[in-house]
């Protein structure tokens, strides 16, 4: 069937039902078009935007008005598909590609250009992913070595520590020295496993996992904590989202580690809040498969926040900010996600609070791999 739509109002449909941001910018560079698209990319309204100086929309971000300059000047198309961060009034900046091409008239005559901006978030988070991924795989050589070196001996100083806690049973001044020795020997010990277990592939047990089901579990288990004291979990779950393949093990250890840091990052009287939606923007595609859409659970707390140089090493193996732990934690659930073709994402602003964001793919048959 044809369309029976005007080319006008065609055009008008079509500018606002595009999900790329497109912004018309006049000889003036004054903004004379705002679709929907760059409203929710940008923050900002149609009404804010329209009339206002391309400098005053986009002040400080040299990237985007060279584009500009360049397409307004020179009557040409220009791309920046790698380095332009969107710079968003209440909201974090985004990594986007942009593009801008003249506007001419009938007769041929340039009245503006068209600037085109697109969310390249989640291409930015898989070229980091693979990053990951290339470090993950130098652990395992590092960790292999590491496990034959250090495993033997160790085991052997935790066995003569064992011996000597018998001999000096009524020594409790020495005592005390044994156990911190086996103590440590233990946690050295666990600290290997947990590289072994992050660098040695792992069959996957899939079942069907209720996402809800593990999230009330952990947050039951998390408010009896002593971390949780004074602290308010807040609980938007969709009731609509089925099961997911997955393995359900190391989901919980994911999801887990995740609201058990935002737990830790709260102070008294904060929330904890974890929400879950389904992804209708973003799918997982294969060759030979149809698109998949992902759930998407959300743990935001209001907690103390993540300077912008402080996240860009959260997924760097044996980094911590905290007094106890291995620095592992993150890596360890970067891993899990990416085992179950998922993402996952932080977003901080220090002295707000923290939101991370993990993509699972929402599929359903666990009698097929998810690799």
């Amino acid at each position: 069937m044809s369309l029976t739509t005007s080319p006008d109002q065609l055009a008008q449909n079509v500018l606002a039902s595009t999900t790329e941001a497109i912004i018309v910018i006049d000889l003036d560079y004054k903004i004379a078009l705002f679709n929907p698209a760059a409203q929710n990319l940008t923050g900002m309204s149609a009404r804010q935007a329209t009339g206002q100086h391309i400098e005053a929309l986009f002040k400080d971000q040299e990237g985007l008005l060279y584009l500009v300059n360049t397409s307004m000047q020179e009557g040409r198309s220009i791309s920046d598909r790698e380095t332009i961060q969107l710079s968003r009034p209440t909201a974090p900046d985004l990594p986007v590609s942009a593009t801008v091409c003249p506007l001419f008239t009938d007769s041929g005559k340039q009245e503006g250009v068209i600037l085109s901006l697109h969310d390249a978030s989640h291409v930015r988070q898989l070229e980091q992913d693979v990053q990951r991924a290339d470090r993950l795989v130098m652990l395992g050589t590092l960790a292999a070595g590491l496990a034959h070196e250090i495993k033997n001996p160790l085991g052997g100083i935790k066995g003569a520590a064992q011996l000597l806690t018998m001999e000096l049973a009524k020594r409790d001044d020495l005592l005390e020295y044994m156990q911190v020795m086996i103590k440590e020997t233990d946690r050295i010990n666990e600290i290997i496993e947990e590289l072994m277990n992050l660098t040695t592939p792992r069959s996957q047990v899939l079942s069907e996992v209720n996402l809800a089901k593990i999230i009330r579990d952990i947050v039951l288990l998390q408010q009896q904590s002593e971390a949780a004291e004074d602290k308010t979990f807040d609980l938007q779950l969709d009731p609509t989202i089925p099961p997911i393949t997955g393995d359900q093990t190391l989901l919980t250890r994911l999801l887990l580690n995740i609201i058990k840091n935002a737990v830790e990052a709260t102070a008294p009287g904060g929330t904890i809040t974890v929400s879950t939606r389904i992804d209708t923007q973003h799918h997982l595609t294969r060759p030979g498969q149809p698109p998949v859409p992902f759930v998407v659970v959300k743990v935001t707390d209001n907690g103390c926040g993540i300077s912008k140089e402080l996240l860009k090493k959260i997924f760097t193996p044996f980094y911590t900010t905290k007094s106890t732990g291995s620095g592992l934690g993150l890596v360890i659930s970067q891993k899990i996600v990416s085992d179950h073709d998922g993402l996952l994402h932080f977003d901080s602003i220090e002295g707000e609070g923290t939101c991370c964001r993990i993509y699972l793919p929402f599929k359903r048959d666990y009698n097929t791999s998810l690799s």
